[in-house]
């Protein structure tokens, strides 16, 4: 009877059993729920010792919690991903199967974000037949916030202050993050850092910006006055895709940090770097996304 834990004579990997997915997946669950009844609560405060303890609206426990176990999920995961690697169990047809895969998630990033945009075309180019809706019951503060886009009494922000500013950032990080690309291929080890640390500052200044740029909206009251009360459909929108794109960024700021902190632990070779490259890939996404972004939610229609 043949060993089944002998040397493979065959280029693939299989994996050993691993906790990490069961694991992630109670996590983000927990910290689902968590957020619902952080924003709405599922019971109220006076329902027993523990409902109201965990589930009132404002309690953040289950939130926190959840979210501490997908962080620890995410570095025992990764770690053990890090590990395969330093052990020469990603072979070149493992290696294609991970390009692979990061492009397939890259797809569907792009289909996410689809689903904003296809949501804002479709309120800005066709508004004026939506406003056509029967002015009878409640759908007359809908069709009269939809007559026009943006939604009258909505001030836009000016797309040549602040959102220029976060599109020259990314830009710029999006050269630093080849430059340095480039340098990990051709074995130059100083220049990768300096690379990777501009184009991590970049990023750090991008999410400063569109924290600023966001309590502005908020204290300024350009989407939330008493005139633009019934379009929150555009708020909604902005919101969903510009956070979304902001999240992406700071996902995106921690993955270029780890890698740099592999680079110091001289993980990194010429040969050997796909973890670096799989960043960048995904850095160049949010870049292009970014610029989708200006281009139609800032400018075309802003």
């Amino acid at each position: 009877m043949a060993d089944a834990h002998a040397t493979p004579h065959h280029d693939y990997h299989l994996v050993n059993p691993s906790p990490w997915p069961l694991v992630s997946s109670i996590a983000v669950t927990i910290m689902m729920i968590g957020a619902v009844v952080w924003m709405k609560g599922l019971a109220s405060a006076d329902a027993g010792p523990v409902a109201g303890a965990l589930l009132a609206k404002g309690d953040k426990v289950l939130f926190v919690a959840g979210l501490a176990g997908v962080l620890v999920s995410m570095f025992g995961w990764w770690a053990d991903v890090i590990k395969e690697s330093r052990q020469g169990d990603h072979t070149p047809v493992v290696s294609i199967g991970l390009r692979y895969g990061m492009l397939l998630f890259i797809a569907s990033e792009v289909m996410f974000f689809a689903a904003f945009f296809w949501m804002f075309f479709e309120m800005s180019i066709f508004n004026e037949a939506r406003a056509h809706i029967p002015e009878v019951g409640a759908w007359a503060d809908t069709a009269k916030a939809w007559s026009t886009w943006p939604p009258k009494g909505i001030e836009t922000l000016d797309a040549w202050q602040l959102p220029l500013l976060n599109t020259v950032i990314l830009l710029l990080s999006g050269t630093t993050v080849t430059w340095a690309h480039h340098a990990i291929a051709q074995g130059d080890r100083k220049a990768t850092k300096i690379g990777l640390i501009i184009t991590i500052a970049l990023g750090v200044l991008f999410t400063a910006v569109q924290v600023y740029e966001y309590s502005h909206i908020i204290h300024e009251n350009l989407f939330f006055n008493e005139e633009a009360i019934n379009s929150g459909l555009y708020g909604s929108i902005f919101f969903m895709a510009t956070g979304f794109h902001g999240f992406h960024v700071l996902i995106g700021t921690i993955f270029l940090i780890v890698c740099l902190l592999r680079l110091l632990a001289g993980q990194f070779t010429p040969e050997k770097h796909f973890g670096f490259e799989a960043a960048a890939w995904y850095w160049h996404f949010v870049d292009v996304v970014w610029l989708f972004l200006f281009a139609f939610v800032y400018v075309t229609f802003g």
